[in-house]
């Protein structure tokens, strides 16, 4: 088989696809004198072939039969930017078997099968390539996977959905209400019509996933993420946030623990107050932003666009090309052994928190509140109260904000608890966790 030329067969043609499509045909000739490869598509796999796709292909090229575009022998390399689970795994399983390299961008396939995957690649000796699964077209798996290879990882922290992101930054930066950012979200295209994936954590819990799986050669899946989303938080702990020198942001957090009896890992996505020093804080809009820590290189941080069609196709593209630099050196890029890992809980973490009670505007409640946190060992960095007396038809009402010392996670719920049960506290209200300098 002559692989200057390699045949590729594209399994979906929606947003990352066509754009997929109209790269290759741009830089087609850059690659050709960079690799001595071209990059041929003689099939594209599509659910509805009457559908325009924005990009030019002749109609001979496009089919409804994915499957045969999996396991056809004139096809050197397979993409699949079809998306979902099934028939996802099927056709990718069936190209691996075929002796088929294989670049997806499928993030919910790979945080849920990912070991399978992974398996299926190795057991055929092929590339299962995955760059644009995770951080749109941000290069950051393949130094995860390659340059930190050796690099004892300690933890990865970021922003990985420009979703949420966007959102969080209209709150903060036009004091706009949540229901308000959403819609504006919805408006611009950076939200779906059903926005649960990306608002409730789900997208960037299936990234977090992929990411441990890769940084600490666990088995992780999107199951075994600790999930909370965006939709809880107020213009009141944005307007907190500000005051005190924090930025509010959806962050994906997953790190190793070393213990006497072996490692232990930690996977979540959950909103934080980020001081404003902090990398972090700074990013804005639907850009997307990856914090590395390891023992030996230290601080490490990947920024860039996390979605959209030619972000996106630009991740897949540059897999591409390694797969077929690959296959024609007859080489593959082992993902090595993944292995079962203990977790620890939630309730073991330590953190910072900024906890908002609604309480009785009257004497005594603050000694009360400061005597339940005395009890259950949690202790109070900062308070801040406010009447709301007279406003809204609001009587005799305050609300208190705090931001509590790091404690156990189950004392904070333990305390939280006790507040509830204290009759003159009449609703806890948000409670997201701080992060502070150093924090592990």
């Amino acid at each position: 088989m002559d692989h200057s030329v390699i045949r590729v067969g594209i399994l979906g043609c929606g947003t990352v696809g066509a754009s997929l499509v109209a790269l290759i045909q741009r830089q087609n000739s850059t690659i050709q004198a960079r690799t001595g490869l071209s990059i041929e598509i003689p099939r594209i796999a599509v659910r509805d072939s009457s559908r325009a796709r924005g990009v030019a292909v002749e109609s001979s090229v496009v089919t409804t039969d994915a499957m045969a575009v999996a396991t056809d022998p004139s096809i050197d390399v397979i993409v699949e930017v079809m998306g979902g689970l099934s028939p996802a795994r099927e056709l990718i399983l069936a190209a691996l078997a075929a002796g088929k390299p294989v670049i997806t961008a499928n993030k919910a396939l790979l945080a849920a099968c990912g070991s399978e995957l992974f398996a299926a690649a190795e057991a055929s000796g092929v590339d299962l390539l995955f760059e644009a699964s995770v951080a749109g077209g941000i290069p950051f798996l393949r130094p995860l996977r390659e340059s930190l290879l050796a690099e004892p990882v300690v933890r990865v922290m970021g922003i990985m959905n420009g979703t949420t992101n966007y959102i969080l930054t209209r709150m903060t930066e036009a004091g706009a209400e949540y229901a308000d950012a959403l819609a504006e979200a919805q408006e611009l295209g950076y939200a779906e019509a059903d926005p649960t994936a990306d608002v409730e954590g789900h997208d960037a819990a299936a990234k977090i996933a992929i990411v441990a799986s890769i940084a600490f050669g666990a088995e992780v899946t999107s199951a075994d993420v600790q999930c909370e989303g965006i939709s809880k938080v107020t213009a009141d702990d944005i307007a907190f946030a500000k005051r005190h020198g924090y930025a509010v942001k959806l962050l994906a957090i997953a790190e190793r623990f070393s213990t006497p009896s072996g490692d232990e890992l930690s996977a979540r996505v959950h909103p934080c107050l980020i001081p404003n020093a902090h990398p972090l804080a700074a990013v804005r809009d639907s850009f997307n932003a990856v914090f590395v820590q390891g023992e030996a290189v230290g601080d490490l941080m990947f920024y860039g666009r996390g979605a959209g069609g030619d972000p996106t196709a630009s991740a897949v593209l540059g897999d591409l090309v390694d797969a077929a630099v690959n296959l024609q050196s007859g080489a593959h890029a082992s993902l090595g052994t993944f292995v079962p890992m203990a977790f620890r809980s939630g309730e073991q973490l330590e953190a910072s928190w900024y906890l908002s009670l609604c309480v009785d505007d009257r004497s005594g409640v603050l000694a009360a509140i400061a005597g339940v946190f005395g009890e259950h060992g949690v202790s109070i960095d900062s308070m801040e109260q406010h009447s709301l007396s007279g406003t809204d038809d609001v009587a005799d009402e305050a609300r208190i904000d705090l931001i509590i010392h790091p404690a156990p996670e189950r004392d904070v719920q333990a305390t939280l608890d006790a507040l509830s049960a204290l009759d003159s506290v009449r609703s806890v209200g948000s409670t997201i966790r701080v992060l502070v300098e150093g924090d592990r």
